[in-house]
């Protein structure tokens, strides 16, 4: 017998649960949000512009290109290697493995200062791509702000984000609400470990861990500051060396940091934008998720749950995570599609923030794997009845969707 999820119960538990301020909310952001700013040439927010940061196939081909001949080739061939798995991590991570280990031996024509100097060029592409300005006027990540400050709360809001721009850092300092990202000093902000652990700041200031790094980031004198400008991308490492980083500063102190949130009895993480193939961070949620049955995640996936395959195979091994994808959801450990239901009073419109057309003249879909959707319904958690502003694309729905990235009771925890 198929099942199905009525996303109106859903949502009405979680718009109550984010307009209180009363739980411990932590949000995961990863490369999906920024594809869901759309931009202009003047990077003005325009229906139908281009992401403000592309995806990974497109930073893919951006951070390999104008390089020389001899890296171009090097490069060529370490693509022809990981075949269909080729991207802007795993690309790095060969290259820096060839670093490691070739000394004077040449391959593709570089040894192991070539493969230096060659990830050196492509992190420095990589900074130029992603070291974009937030556009000026509203936008997801102002919205997003706008929820974070609007509500008086008893604990600080988290955010962990794999991003290495600085969007978040200009939404909040747009609005001069303060925020903690593990780094204190004026000259040479240093990174503080100890004050990352610990929960001794106000509740009104948020917490920004940058789990992948950021531009921005050094090592100088055997220490990790930050203050160095959009041109610093050192530290901008791939996913797929942090099983080694990890067991260094500062990555060491920000996983455990998201292991600890997540222990945390009563704890809500929101996951957005995320792909789930972030192997070192599953392993933390899945870990966490297994320990601590009064934790809570909800993960909203822009695609549909056939192609959302690493979210929802944790969920339905942690049945305390739950999968919203745009036609369907696993919650407690079982997939069902969406059917809402008869349509409450005063409920159209919200209804409309989170289940709409997408696209002009295509079915209505769960929008909040979409940043944009997602931040227009977490600002707008305290309204009863809204005017809303369409956020369906001017464009006809493209052939692939654009990728990276349960009850009152399990939103709620076991609060009593």
């Amino acid at each position: 017998m198929e099942t199905f999820h009525n996303p109106d119960r859903f949502m009405s538990d979680l718009r109550q649960v984010l307009s209180q301020g009363r739980k411990r909310v932590g949000l995961l952001v990863g490369a999906g949000a920024p594809l869901a700013l759309l931009v202009n040439a003047k990077n003005e927010i325009d229906a139908a512009g281009k992401p403000l940061i592309p995806g990974v196939e497109a930073l893919t081909e951006q951070a390999t290109s104008g390089l020389t001949p001899e890296q171009t080739a090097a490069v060529d061939a370490i693509k022809a290697s990981l075949s269909k798995n080729a991207n802007i991590e795993t690309v790095l991570s060969r290259i820096r493995l060839l670093e490691t280990a070739l000394g004077t031996t040449k391959v593709e024509g570089l040894d192991s200062e070539g493969y230096k100097n060659l990830g050196r060029e492509i992190c420095k592409k990589i900074g130029e791509i992603v070291g974009v300005d937030l556009p000026k006027g509203d936008n997801p990540y102002s919205e997003l702000v706008s929820w974070i400050t609007g509500t008086v709360r008893s604990n600080s809001v988290e955010i962990f984000t794999t991003n290495y721009d600085f969007l978040f850092e200009e939404a909040f300092e747009r609005v001069r609400s303060p925020y903690f990202d593990g780094f204190s000093g004026g000259s040479k902000p240093f990174f503080d470990p100890v004050s990352v652990a610990g929960d001794d700041l106000p509740a009104r200031w948020a917490k920004l861990w940058k789990m992948h790094g950021s531009l921005g980031w050094a090592l100088e004198d055997g220490a990790v500051v930050r203050g160095r400008g959009k041109e610093a991308t050192e530290l901008v490492y791939p996913d797929h060396l942090k099983y080694d980083l990890t067991q260094k500063q500062p990555y060491s102190a920000l996983f455990e940091r998201l292991k600890r949130f997540l222990l945390t009895p009563d704890s809500l993480l929101l996951a957005v934008g995320f792909s789930f193939r972030d192997a070192h961070i599953c392993a933390v949620l899945d870990e966490s998720l297994a320990m601590n049955a009064n934790t809570a995640v909800l993960a909203f996936q822009y695609q549909t749950l056939d192609k959302e395959e690493p979210a929802v195979k944790l969920a339905k091994d942690r049945p305390n995570l739950s999968v919203y994808a745009s036609d369907g959801a696993v919650i407690g450990g079982v997939p069902g599609k969406w059917r809402p239901g008869e349509l409450p009073k005063n409920w159209g419109s919200i209804r409309d923030t989170f289940w709409a057309a997408r696209w002009p003249k295509t079915p209505p879909v769960f929008l909040l794997g979409d940043f944009a959707a997602f931040s227009r319904f977490c600002a707008l958690a305290q309204a009863n009845e809204l005017i809303t502003q369409s956020l369906k694309r001017d464009e006809p729905a493209p052939e692939e969707a654009k990728t990276d990235e349960n009850s009152q009771a399990q939103i709620e925890g076991d609060s009593k």
